[in-house]
């Protein structure tokens, strides 16, 4: 695989940073490889997209966490939680454009920390009749 895109946020300590977009993450920039720049041509202030990023930063030997770091929660399994340590770190992000200029998005609902690359981006689908 080879990222699309790189985040650019004011996030750069994993350990401060929001544990999901919609707690307090700042506006962040989704920038995109010059090479890439052509497959986000048509994406507009107000759209909803779904991002996958690879969380460079995560440890991919842990298996099981305490959900939320809460250590009065009991050890569960990676694959039940939203943990980015895992073994194949990709986090899911749901996000929503505000501002579009020269191959960059600026968007909310990110929190992914600076320089974590972006893997795909792909539209948030409405109802089926709107498809």
């Amino acid at each position: 695989m080879r990222p699309v895109a790189r985040i650019e946020s004011s996030l750069t300590d994993r350990a401060t940073a929001p544990k999901q977009g919609d707690e307090g993450a700042p506006p962040s920039r989704v920038v995109f490889a010059p090479e890439f720049t052509p497959a986000a041509a048509d994406l507009r202030p107000g759209d909803r997209l779904v991002l996958l990023t690879w969380l460079h930063e995560a440890d991919r030997d842990v298996q099981a966490v305490h959900p939320r770091g809460d250590r009065n929660r009991p050890s569960t399994g990676v694959f039940s939680t939203r943990s980015p340590d895992r073994p194949n770190p990709i986090g899911l992000h749901t996000v929503t454009v505000t501002a579009v200029e020269d191959g960059t998005l600026t968007v909310t609902g990110l929190e992914a920390i600076d320089g974590t690359p972006v893997l795909d981006v792909k539209p948030v689908l409405g109802e089926v009749a709107e498809r």
